[in-house]
């Protein structure tokens, strides 16, 4: 028999209804109807301001959980800001540009080398615009706030045209050349590609160990039969080699084996181990002189009539090879610049598609690069000159786009000087904050070792870059001519510059002395997209004046360290002198549950919108908090079943504090701390601590320790401890009673703080508890944080409740001991005989509260330590424990066993204290409420 509706808590207004797939899309559109961001950011006018700028992701293909860890950790950081008293504007931007939609286009049938370069420009501007809806969606879905109807995309004329300012700065200063080197360039895409644009891979390379013989040995080496070993992983680029380098420092040995009439130099610190790989058996060491004597000795090429120098160099190793390297300065960054500072030709034999050309000789004209190496190897043999071929395997780069390897190649191409503003992005970097710290050391290294940025493309999708020629060939690049380009693209975008001539795009009455006649040429070459993204601190940052630049946070994958974060900085130094962020927030990837990249083909994905149609937005929003995202990830359905497990108790929490508090006004019911139950104080110290640690780990962007802490909260502080012994006060005691009113100030008091709290991760779910709570807000997003409060006594109490929160774990132990025992069921049945010294006698007694109640027994006694019978449990500082059966019967009301139920005659199934409740609060219940 229990008593029904005593309190009418069993009938309360609160129903909280899960469906989380369909009630977020109905919350969503509740929030874009009544334009909450907007509201929130009217109320934020006037804040001091936090700028977190949004990389932009490629607009193709739908979004993934790289996007959706990425975008979520943005909005929590957004959402908090905004909450916390700063105006936080967030405006999502897409990189719309570049080779991957031509690619699409060139899948779907399009051929961009017979079409109107403005016609095909028009479909990949189409194209891009659908993505960005796409991923929009997409982003919308997981509950992301934000400027969605006014984003920036790097294809909008405004943003085309801060680029193009952004550039001209740039030339102003010197730091745009026109140059031809060795770029990394993807036959593939027929492009030069930047650093960020490659990926590794692990390949297998046939190494080639061969001899070209001294023709002049400067007096230094010996004519007669003697020849220089070079080593080379590229056998296809030896029609192109010019030269030999060597370093300075070295021993070289000429070494005379047994069974060869030849003499061959070699580094002397690897004649052992090069002699064991070509097989010689017996050899002498004719001599032994220094790599510095060597420098301008001749040998001939093994098959081109060209002689070949050798040249100092820093970047030869003795690891491995010969310690002299094959030098072709056309197709390798070291050997360009040996090479250039001797004076070699800059040869290159290979064309944008990777086919050798006629300048490589008719026996490789036509053959394309890989299929070269076959053909010089079998040269080599012809003229006995290969003593050693064997395949290794190394890491080689390969256009991250296509997939396909790429090969340096010396081009006429676009650069910005790096080197020449080097320490000052150095310096920059010193004033960026950087989480994980690691983080600095990897972009300054980065910078410390970057070569000059090739920024121009061979494509046609992208910002053009705004060069003109005149009649003799010079380039003309000026502030006037850069300023008035920026400005006709402003208005018309950058189409104009494919759809005019070259007169029609300079400014009116333009003359240049290079051109006496007048005519003019424009530059057909685009810009790298990373100059396009790069350049969003003034296409964005810089040109909305409700943002900032520099930009406080930039948030994005640690990848983006060579790439966004990278180019931006370049830019934004080259541009202003000072870094485009003020912090720098880096991720891992997210890897599948077996730590192997995410791949379509592997099928080994989990798409967010997979998820969100089984679980919701709310399950993947939450497990973003629940991984470290300082390094890679792993997803799993199994991550997500378990994190809906967290979301379940977070919502029961919430659903208990809320129904417990139905019939409380904190304006009228309220109970001041002074006035508060001890226990009630303890947990008003405990939330205010909880409060001010959740905001530190929000403003310390560690969302790992906020879903620990919040996890905790509920599950120990809460659940376990508090909301446990709850019942006996919130189900027994009079409605208006002292102790029930204090205990739903603090429920309260927990559920608006957790709900405000919970809103930048859960934003859903604390809108769905808000309309509950007596707040005036309408929308909880349109509330400000909680700010934690110096409670008087809060150390005293929480020392206090510390020293009994230990006794309390033993005493659980004690009845988990009797529980298994079966000496008893529940803790309600027990009769806790508890022997203490004086000083645990003190400090339970100051706690001035119901012990048996916190520790929801029926009975207790707390007796001298000294009188502990022999069966006693022994804990820590000299507790002792006896746990006994209750005497007596349950009382129907409140479930504890005592010896007085019955002892009121109205009340038969009542113990005395619930009888007398009733009778005084209740009188209306005296003979009724019962039922089976």
């Amino acid at each position: 028999m229990r008593v029904k509706d005593t309190l009418n808590l069993g009938k309360t207004k609160f129903k909280m209804r899960g469906n989380l797939p369909v009630k977020e899309v109905e919350r969503q559109k509740a929030w874009e109807d009544n334009n909450v961001y907007q509201l929130r950011q009217k109320l934020n006018e006037g804040k001091p301001s936090f700028v977190l700028h949004d990389g932009p992701p490629y607009a193709n293909g739908d979004i993934h959980m790289g996007h959706a860890l990425n975008k979520i950790s943005k909005d929590f950081i957004v959402r908090y800001k905004s909450m916390n008293g700063f105006r936080a504007p967030y405006v999502p931007g897409w990189d719309t540009h570049g080779l991957p939609i031509e690619q699409k286009l060139t899948q779907a049938g399009y051929d961009r080398k017979k079409m109107d370069t403005n016609e095909f420009r028009k479909l990949c501007h189409e194209y891009a615009l659908k993505q960005v809806d796409r991923q929009r969606e997409g982003f919308k879905r997981l509950g992301v706030t934000g400027e969605w109807d006014n984003p920036y995309l790097t294809l909008k004329p405004e943003f085309e045209a801060a680029e193009i300012r952004v550039f001209g700065k740039m030339a102003e200063k010197g730091l745009i050349y026109r140059g031809k080197k060795p770029v990394i360039w993807s036959w593939s895409s027929e492009s030069a590609l930047a650093e960020a644009e490659v990926e590794y891979h692990d390949i297998e390379s046939p190494s080639a160990f061969y001899a070209e013989k001294v023709v002049d040995g400067k007096g230094v080496l010996d004519e007669d039969n003697t020849y220089m070993v070079v080593w080379t992983t590229t056998p296809w680029t030896i029609p192109a080699s010019m030269g030999i380098t060597i370093d300075a420092g070295f021993d070289y040995a000429v070494v005379k084996p047994s069974n060869d009439d030849r003499k061959f130099v070699l580094a002397a610190e690897l004649v052992g181990k090069d002699a064991e790989l070509f097989g010689w058996e017996d050899y002498e060491i004719v001599k032994t002189v220094k790599g510095q004597e060597l420098e301008g000795v001749l040998a001939q090429h093994p098959f081109m009539d060209r002689q070949l120098l050798t040249m100092l160099g820093d970047f030869v190793t003795i690891d491995t090879g010969t310690g002299l390297v094959h030098t072709a300065p056309g197709f390798g960054e070291d050997d360009y610049y040996v090479g250039k500072s001797y004076g070699l030709d800059i040869f290159v034999d290979v064309d944008a598609q990777g086919y050798l050309t006629k300048e490589a000789g008719p026996d490789f004209e036509g053959v394309f690069y890989d299929d070269a190496n076959e053909i010089s190897l079998n040269k080599l043999k012809e003229k006995n000159l290969l003593l050693k071929y064997q395949p290794i395997t190394h890491s080689y780069p390969f256009d991250w786009r296509t997939k396909k390897p790429v090969i340096y190649r010396a081009t006429d191409q676009w650069f910005a000087s790096v080197d020449k503003i080097r320490d000052d992005i150095l310096n920059a970097i010193e004033d960026v904050q950087f989480k994980p710290e690691w983080g600095k050391k990897r972009l300054y290294n980065m910078i410390k070792d970057r070569g000059d940025w090739v920024i121009s493309r061979q494509r046609v999708w992208g910002v053009p870059l705004p060069i003109f020629y005149a009649e003799d060939g010079t380039p003309i690049i000026t502030k006037e001519t850069t300023d008035h380009v920026a400005d006709l693209f402003a208005k018309h975008g950058s189409d104009i510059w494919f759809e005019k001539e070259a007169k029609d795009l300079l400014p009116e009455g333009f003359t240049s002395e290079h051109s006496p006649n007048g005519k003019f040429t424009k530059e057909h070459d685009i810009m790298d997209v990373w100059f396009d993204s790069g350049s969003s601190h003034q296409g964005v940052c810089a040109e909305r004046d409700y943002l900032t630049y520099p930009a406080d946070l930039y948030l994005e994958g640690s990848d983006q360290y060579r790439g966004w974060f990278n180019s931006s900085l370049i830019t934004s130094v080259a541009f202003s002198g000072k870094a485009p962020y003020k912090q720098l927030l880096s991720q891992g990837f997210t890897l599948d549950g077996e730590g192997h990249k995410m791949s379509k083909s592997l099928g080994n994905t989990i798409a967010p919108d997979e998820v969100i149609k089984q679980m919701g937005a709310e399950i993947v929003r939450l497990w973003v908090t629940s991984v470290d995202t300082s390094a890679d990830v792993r997803v799993s359905m199994e991550n997500f079943v378990k994190i809906s497990d967290s979301y379940k108790k977070i919502r029961n929490t919430m659903r208990y504090l809320l129904a417990n508090t139905s019939d409380f006004d904190p304006k009228t019911n309220s109970v001041s701390f002074d006035d508060m139950k001890s226990a009630d104080k303890y947990m008003m110290v405990r939330l205010n601590q909880f409060i001010k640690d959740i905001k530190a780990d929000y403003d310390n962007y560690d969302f790992l320790s906020l879903n620990r802490r919040l996890l905790s909260f509920i599950n120990a502080d809460l659940s376990a401890f508090y909301l446990d012994f709850a019942k006996d006060i919130l189900y027994i005691y009079a409605e208006d009673s002292a102790e029930r009113r204090s205990m739903q100030t603090v429920l309260y008091q927990a559920a608006v703080a957790l709900t405000k709290l919970m809103t930048p991760v859960l934003p859903h779910t604390a809108e769905e508890i808000w309309p509950f709570l007596s707040e005036e807000e309408e929308f909880v997003q349109l509330s400000e944080m909680p700010e934690s409060v110096e409670l008087p006594g809060a150390e005293e109490i929480a020392e206090k409740w510390h020293n009994f929160m230990e006794l309390r774990d033993d005493v659980l132990k004690a009845l988990e001991e009797a529980r298994n025992n079966k000496l008893i069921g529940k803790a309600s049945e027990a009769n806790l005989e508890l022997y203490v010294d004086d000083n645990v006698k003190a400090k339970l007694e100051s706690l001035d509260t119901d012990v048996a109640q916190i520790l929801m027994v029926s009975e207790l006694s707390i007796n001298d330590a000294s009188s502990a019978p022999s069966e006693a449990q022994n804990f820590n500082d000299g507790l002792s424990i006896v746990v006994k059966h209750a005497e007596g019967d349950v009382c129907e009301r409140c479930r504890l066993i005592s010896t007085d139920v019955g002892s009121d005659a109205d009340y038969p199934q009542f113990c005395a204290r619930c009888a007398k409740i009733v009778r005084d609060n209740f009188p209306e219940t005296a003979t009724e409420g019962f039922e089976e």
